[in-house]
């Protein structure tokens, strides 16, 4: 009976099938796996001694990545980071992982993918190192495969980040891995690290001739048949380009493939329709998948012109910009997606549709935010290159590791739509120090671009417009640019005829949220005097009228710079020192000012009056926004400032009686409307356009402080993949009215176990209270709580102050 079962048809079907899922299962098992890696980490912070062979780690801290370990520790004012730091010192910390993989990974090729660890790393696995790397802004991956153990055994990774030697640079730049980590396992036959380009040869509305290359690792000895399956893919999902060949690997090494595609009709990506496709590459043996991996690309053509500026997709547009630095305030630089969203969503709303990722690369992931919201990404690499800025920086390593750096950050970044210039450097010494080298960089970097890219135009960011300045008259770079000199702008073609001119950073406006000098409006202070004088005047709380003029003596106050820009179509873009505050560079103060007072956002992501402003310019919102507040003494005369746009006029009333009117001019983007006597009561202006009434707006004198009013900015969050609420905390009178001066403690909470406070943050410069505190006093009237949830479901956050009324939310984390 045993022998007519083995020979009938159900049993012969039955092994037909078996060994067909056998086929599919041992094919699916050999595409590569990317693991999150961020999760239950050990850390150490101690400078003293060695921890590589620590087999006790499970008694250090445990943690989850990103993790930045400068923007835990107590503001000094003896740090060695020194106030370009944010007085955040650094140190030494040891970070330890033990994981095991499946026995049947075995004989896959097992890699670490750092995004970013600042700075002085080193790596090692099971206690062999695999690598080291000086900058921690370049990400880079290590090769874990010979050192790994397998049958069920521990494996331990071990990485040392040395950030004491400071100042190693000019601005907060945090400590630790303060960007994701992955783990990747991939068949010795694979796509390579950063190893597909989608090269746009051509882009028109009706076709677009496509280069498509992929690096192809080969580990073997021997010679390998393969054949290259690619697939392109629509914005909507549909496939509508596919096609298989062949490729000849030899042993133990890289192979090209490359192969020139048209797309007709393609859908373009732009800046209100940032639509992607996705290139998906398979490698095939025979039947067996080896690898898949996909690229997401855009279609979009642009140039820049001499006369007109930068056009895309055929029409003129004005590339409107700020300069942004990588920190996210009181999170420091630890990498968080929805607060970068955050910001960018801020900006975007204020008219903005450039970023300058001043002055290092950005997070990948925050370029994949810029592609998704259609933003135009200046991408910068170097801050220094030969010549030190700092004692400790990148000019140490500059001869060994430049090229490795910045061929690593080509490679990362060249698929982004939302990439159109690379930036070679800022302020670079080389303008003074070195005719050769100042000749010689450029050339270098700029060829390095052309060979690995080649789609993109390459910049440098300027301070120095002699034409002496070997880095200036570069040949070898294609958009001059220039940093502040915006007296020179409209002189540009008789300086560099046949040139094409754009504004890398502009500016550099001093001011502070909600704080208002009763000064002109007109007076000017350029403070300090002069870049290298030290500033011994200001006001003795260390804060800044925001009445837009105030600004350092490079720069200009935001009306000056923003007019010469509009004004001139030739101007192809202009990036504004800062979209937001960052931590450091405490301009013009030192101590006990701790963060910078150049964003137009201050750190807590509260928009100074400014942002009302370029709004008014750069958005189609209709905007009318009146500053000061309301609340002054008796006998005091204020100057009242209206941003409004879609208008040729607004009028002031104060209750209800009409104090003046003032019509639009070319010459500012407000109103003015000087020495009005305080009376309490309501401020009102109302804007016309051609005798109709556009839009009304008011301020009150706000009664004594009643109540602390909480606020959600977004709910509904996303629990897996790790989404932060903000919660704006106001303290408002009984009629609900800002109370614009107060100071009042508040103490945040979460009722239960749902939810943690990662941070506080008020927008002030000079507040030493610790971000990771639970405690913060409201900064003229504003503070802020960022929550985390911890499990699915409602987390209730409350907010207390003595003597006012308490307030709470709801956070939902789906």
């Amino acid at each position: 009976m045993l022998n007519r079962l083995l020979h009938s048809n159900y049993f012969r079907a039955f092994m037909i099938f078996f060994l067909f899922l056998v086929t599919i299962l041992s094919s699916v098992a050999q595409i590569r796996k990317q693991l999150n890696f961020n999760q239950d980490w050990f850390f150490k912070l101690d400078s003293t001694q060695s921890y590589l062979n620590d087999s006790l780690f499970s008694k250090w801290r445990r943690l989850d990545l990103p993790h930045d370990w400068s923007i835990e520790m107590n503001f000094d004012n003896h740090s060695p980071a020194s106030s370009g730091g944010g007085y955040l010192s650094g140190g030494i910390g040891w970070y330890k992982k033990e994981f095991t993989l499946p026995d049947k990974d075995k004989g896959q090729l097992v890699f670490v993918e750092f995004e970013g660890v600042y700075e002085q790393s080193e790596v090692w696995i099971n206690g062999h190192s695999v690598g080291k790397r000086p900058n921690g802004f370049i990400g880079f991956s290590y090769d874990l495969t010979d050192y790994m153990l397998w049958e069920g055994k521990k494996n331990v990774i071990t990485v040392k980040v040395d950030n004491s030697k400071q100042p190693n640079t000019r601005f907060y730049s945090g400590s630790g891995i303060y960007r994701p980590v992955q783990l990747v396992i991939r068949n010795p036959i694979s796509v390579g690290y950063h190893g597909t380009f989608v090269k746009s040869l051509h882009v028109d509305s009706q076709k677009a001739d496509v280069q498509l290359q992929v690096t192809v690792d080969n580990k073997y000895r021997k010679i390998e048949n393969i054949q290259i399956r690619s697939s392109v893919f629509s914005p909507q999902g549909v496939q509508v380009l596919s096609f298989k060949q062949g490729l000849k690997l030899l042993g133990n090494e890289n192979s090209l493939f490359s192969k020139e595609i048209t797309l007709d009709h393609p859908k373009l990506w732009d800046m209100d329709t940032p639509q992607q496709y996705k290139f998906v590459v398979e490698i095939l043996k025979g039947d067996q998948v080896l690898d898949r991996h996909e690229t997401k690309f855009g279609l979009r053509s642009f140039i820049f012109d001499k006369d007109q500026g930068f056009m895309i997709n055929g029409r003129h547009l004005k590339i409107r910009g700020v300069c942004m630095h990588s920190d996210l305030g009181a999170l420091g630089m630890a990498f968080n997606k929805s607060a970068a969203l955050r910001q960018l969503k801020i900006m975007k709303d204020m008219g903005v549709n450039g970023i300058r990722t001043s002055h290092n690369p950005a997070s990948e992931q925050f370029l994949d935010l810029c592609d998704s919201l259609g933003f135009i990404v200046m991408n910068e690499t170097f801050d220094v290159w030969k010549f030190k800025k700092n004692p400790y920086d990148y000019h140490l390593y500059w001869d060994n590791w430049f090229r490795r750096d910045f061929e690593d950050h080509i490679k990362r970044d060249r698929n982004h739509p939302s990439l159109f210039i690379w930036c070679l450097g800022n302020e670079a010494q080389e303008q003074w120090h070195s005719k050769a080298d100042g000749m010689r960089i450029p050339k270098i970097l700029a060829s390095l671009v052309d060979s690995l890219d080649g789609t993109r135009p390459t910049t440098i960011a300027n301070n120095e417009m002699s034409k002496n300045n070997p880095v200036l008259m570069s040949e070898a770079i294609d958009l001059v640019g220039y940093n502040y000199n915006h007296q020179k702008w409209s002189t540009f073609h008789e300086d560099h005829p046949g040139k094409k001119l754009i504004v890398t950073e502009s500016t550099s406006a001093l001011a502070s949220r909600g704080q208002y000098d009763l000064l002109s409006v007109d007076s000017m202070s350029i403070w300090p005097e002069r870049w290298d004088i030290p500033f011994n005047g200001g006001n003795t709380d260390k804060n800044i009228s925001a009445y837009d003029h105030v600004h350092a003596p490079w720069g200009s106050n935001h009306q000056t710079s923003l007019r010469v820009f509009e004004q001139n179509d030739f101007i192809s873009g202009m990036f504004v020192w800062t979209g937001f505050d960052y931590l450091g560079e405490p301009t013009p103060y030192l101590w006990p000012a701790r963060s910078s007072y150049f964003g137009i956002v201050d750190l807590a992501g509260y928009p100074k009056d400014v942002y009302y402003l370029y709004q008014s310019v750069w958005s189609d919102k209709t905007v009318l926004h009146i500053l000061p507040h309301w609340n002054w003494k008796q006998n005091d005369h204020v100057d009242v400032v209206v941003y409004f746009n879609q208008a040729d006029r607004v009028d002031l009333y104060l209750n209800n009686r009409k104090i003046g009117e003032q019509f639009k001019s070319v010459d500012r983007y407000d109103a003015v409307f000087k020495g009005i006597p305080f009376e309490p009561g309501e401020l009102k202006a109302i804007s016309y356009l051609h005798g109709k009434e556009v839009k009304t707006c008011t301020v009150v004198t706000a009664k004594p402080a009643y109540k602390i009013k909480l606020t959600l900015e977004q709910n509904n969050l996303k629990l897996d993949e790790n989404e932060l609420a903000f919660a704006q905390a106001t303290v408002v009178d009984q009629e609900g009215n800002l109370v614009p001066m107060a100071t009042n403690e508040v103490e945040f909470s979460i009722l239960g176990r749902d939810g943690e406070i990662v941070a506080t943050d008020n927008g002030s410069t000079t507040d030493h209270t610790s971000f990771q505190s639970t405690k913060r006093r409201t900064f003229n009237g504003k503070s802020l709580a960022i929550v985390k949830g911890s499990k699915k479901g409602i987390c209730r956050l409350i907010a207390k102050s003595k003597g006012l009324v308490s307030d709470q939310v709801e956070i939902n984390f789906r």
